[in-house]
């Protein structure tokens, strides 16, 4: 008979199977918080975009009306000068620049409901005044200031001037 030589069996010992869960423990939780910090951040580049979007909207809007109330259909005759006036009007009737001073923490109305359910939250402040410094017309140029403020409360503004022609 013969007898096989007796090997030694290699396993972990208690000690170091304790090591390896604190170690592994260790570098999960490590991780799991890294990802949360980045996954947290995901949002604000999709509100970012959503942000610009909406000033982009509003600034188109307000640059395609006449530069004021006197100015003729297609600018002109230009009007001489700069001035900002309440006409009054309502929303829907605004037909110059200095009409859209009175819009003051606005939510965003679109006639697509899919497209105002995407704007939840935010709201759009307007700001119009004379600006003497910039332009080449008798009496400068309106500096329109755009506010937003998104639903998570970071408030971005944004600045265009609007020519006298």
């Amino acid at each position: 008979m013969k007898m096989f030589p007796r090997r030694s069996l290699q396993a972990f010992t208690l000690v170091e199977m304790v090591i390896t869960i604190v170690i592994t423990g260790l570098a999960l939780t490590t991780g799991l918080k890294a990802f949360s910090l980045l996954a947290g951040r995901n949002a604000d580049g999709l509100m970012q975009t959503k942000t610009l979007d909406l000033a982009q909207l509003y600034l188109d809007e307000i640059l395609a009306v006449r530069f004021d109330e006197s100015t003729g259909v297609g600018g002109t005759p230009t009007f001489t000068g700069c001035r900002i006036t309440n006409d009054g009007e309502n929303r829907s009737g605004y037909d110059d620049v200095d009409d859209y001073d009175a819009i003051n923490n606005e939510v965003p109305a679109f006639v697509d409901a899919d497209l105002a359910a995407q704007y939840d939250g935010f709201s759009v402040s307007v700001s119009v005044s004379c600006d003497n410094s910039v332009g080449v017309n008798p009496g400068g140029a309106k500096r329109i200031a755009l506010s937003i403020r998104a639903p998570d409360g970071l408030v971005s503004h944004f600045s265009v001037y609007r020519g006298n022609f």
